[in-house]
């Protein structure tokens, strides 16, 4: 049996080695199972959520003219996403416009009025009364004109309601309407999220609260693991909401991703998606196994160990409750120093499995 060391090849583990076969048989990767110190973790379930996430809804009743975009479809900030059909709108505005006018020209006309009534009562024409009520009626006129101001700039207000901008860039989620359907005030249209702004939502058992709170106090930092796409991530800023649930007896730990993570491409985050937080409470030494490693069949957990001649023997192991990007825990099954064959498939059939 030869052994070459493959120093700084990318196989995913300072120990990793290519172990000859036996027969002259292609070599099987393999690697060194040691003692590793890791993070003494505590793990709480958690859903990803997106930071910013929004549903747009009506604000005038009308008939649904355009949709310009769908599920799934990215959307920039001030961008069209749906029209409602303004013409009752408009002619409310046209009508408001011209009611504006009319008093306008009333106002006008009460300040001429005014302007003769002063001059006859300075000439003694007309008694003080008669000025009086020639300001009474300018002040009305005057006042009519600001009431109808502002409901020109309501109607004008109302007319912009029913073209729908997206309020900030993302994704849309769900569309709750479609073309032709009336929207009533209320109506829920589009829903969408903002993908760069995620985070996870983790409950931590109250027993194991204090311990995670004095960790994230220390800076210990977190790891995100997003089991169903089989990835890793860092933890950003973590926020212990000030609430515990009830029932569950659990507490909310709002924990963000480290800046940069989602521009380098988070593949697997999604609102809703089941992830796992991993808070590092200290550091212990434990004995490591690579994740590819490990072969799964039915209830069989086991791994291949390359004997001194290079020949996989498949062995049953007992997995921990540590695991990192790189490895998991092993408890039971393979000793320090022995080797295990990083393909397990390849090793199955050279083991004739």
């Amino acid at each position: 049996m030869w052994v070459a060391w493959l120093a700084g090849a990318a196989l995913a583990a300072p120990w990793a080695v290519w172990a000859q076969g036996v027969d002259g048989q292609a070599a099987l990767a393999s690697e060194l199972v040691q003692l590793r110190e890791v993070d003494d973790v505590i793990s709480a379930d958690a859903v990803v959520e997106a930071a910013r996430q929004s549903t747009v809804s009506a604000q005038i009743a009308g008939r649904v003219v355009a949709l310009n975009f769908d599920v799934g479809d990215y959307v920039n900030k001030g961008e069209v996403i749906v029209r409602i059909d303004a013409r009752a709108v408009t002619q409310a505005e046209q009508a408001s416009q011209a009611q504006l006018q009319q008093a306008q020209a009333e106002l006008a006309n009460a300040r001429a009025q005014l302007a003769r009534t002063r001059a006859l009562v300075e000439q003694k024409f007309l008694s003080p009364a008669a000025l009086d009520n020639a300001e009474a009626q300018t002040k009305a006129a005057a006042a009519r004109v600001s009431a109808l101001l502002a409901g020109a700039g309501l109607a004008q207000t109302e007319r912009s309601f029913a073209t729908i901008v997206a309020p900030y860039s993302g994704v849309v989620a769900a569309r709750h309407v479609e073309l032709g359907e009336m929207a009533t005030l209320g109506k829920p249209l589009m829903t969408g999220f903002d993908p760069s702004s995620l985070r996870v939502v983790a409950s931590v058992p109250q027993s194991q609260l204090a311990a995670v709170q004095a960790a994230v106090q220390a800076g210990l930092g977190a790891r995100i693991e997003v089991p169903s796409a089989g990835s890793w991530f860092d933890a950003g800023p973590i926020t212990v909401l000030p609430l515990a649930d009830a029932q569950t007896h659990t507490a909310a730990l709002r924990v963000t991703l480290q800046n940069g993570a989602l521009a380098k491409g988070a593949h697997g985050l999604l609102p809703g998606v089941f992830a796992r937080v991993h808070f590092a409470v200290g550091k212990v030494a434990r004995l490591m196994l690579p994740r590819e490693a490990i072969l799964r069949r039915s209830e069989l957990t086991a791994v291949f160990v390359l004997d001194d001649k290079g020949a996989p023997w498949l062995r049953q192991v007992r997995l921990g409750a540590v695991q990192d990007a790189r490895g998991i825990e092993v408890l039971a099954g393979v000793m320090p120093g022995e080797r295990v064959a990083l393909d397990p498939i390849a090793a199955g059939m050279r083991a004739g499995y």
